[in-house]
């Protein structure tokens, strides 16, 4: 999926602190004992399985960070289709700069474009549903930005990035609460009409009695089998957003977006994707 890049400067911080990771107190140790000062080079980032891309952007910046001169080529965009063998990326220049911001480079690529991967794999079986794919706050810490970023490479969707984008009542909030319509009452009383409300249930009587208070924007049906979330759909009728979420496995998509219901979060697309194996190769 095509989207324009982050600025640099949003990304750059995060590489750099990667960067400042790998390269410890005294930098490359290997690479300045064994290559000769001024060794020019040509590498070529490519890909060794197929899949989707994503963390080009980055690896980009990793370079350029460590060595400004080097001269990249990219063949591929983040977001883009890819194939084993392909080459993503040339890059040109002192051998010991190269080598130097590969791990970063490669880090940063392969674990975003398995997620993008995966994600694509989960929208391709809600082909012919109005259901999309959405992702949830289970991010790595420190690389939600990315990792989401990620996701809308895949084909999906984002779910919020904070505790402040929005209200969202889990169980735990409702039990603390008192139940669904003291919460939705101090909702109503106290929340501002541009926050968006989403409230979590799972089980048909408390969706009852969300649509009766009302209130909410989008009501989570929480680890429900999908004749249940059938029947949630019929009893909404369109008259709030439904998002299906827990136990959401790829062989289990095609059905749960059959149902009918708008969106389908998984935290498994960002805590449990695969890394794409990506290579640099001299």
């Amino acid at each position: 999926m095509s989207l324009p890049p982050l600025p640099d400067m949003i990304l750059e911080p995060l590489v750099r602190a990667a960067l400042m990771e790998d390269l410890g107190t005294y930098g490359d140790l290997t690479t300045r004992t064994v290559i000769p000062a001024g060794t020019r080079y040509a590498a070529r980032l490519r890909a060794r399985e197929a899949g989707v891309v994503s963390g080009l952007q980055i690896a980009r910046i990793a370079f350029h960070l460590v060595d400004p001169s080097l001269r990249l080529t990219t063949h591929k965009s983040d977001g883009d289709p890819i194939e084993a063998g392909e080459v993503l990326m040339e890059i040109e220049g002192e051998a010991a700069a190269i080598l130097s911001a590969e791990r970063v480079a490669l880090n940063f690529a392969g674990r975003l474009s398995g997620i993008a991967t995966m994600t694509a794999a989960f929208v391709a079986q809600t082909q012919g549903t109005k259901a999309r794919i959405t992702c949830t706050r289970k991010t790595t810490p420190g690389l939600r930005l990315v990792e989401k970023q990620a996701v809308l490479h895949g084909g999906g969707f984002n779910h919020r990035f904070s505790l402040s984008d929005a209200i969202l009542v889990k169980d735990n909030h409702i039990a603390a609460a008192g139940g669904i319509r003291p919460v939705l009452r101090a909702i109503k009383a106290q929340a501002s009409h541009m926050i968006r409300v989403e409230i979590e249930v799972d089980r048909l009587d408390q969706l009852d009695e969300v649509l009766a208070e009302g209130g909410a924007d989008v009501v989570l049906l929480d680890n429900m089998d999908t004749p249940i979330l059938r029947e949630a759909v019929r009893m909404t009728e369109g008259r709030l957003c439904l998002e299906a979420s827990g136990n959401m496995r790829l062989e289990r998509i095609a059905e749960v977006a059959a149902t009918g219901v708008d969106y389908i979060s998984a935290g498994a697309l960002t805590h449990s994707a695969p890394t794409l194996d990506l290579g640099l190769d001299f």
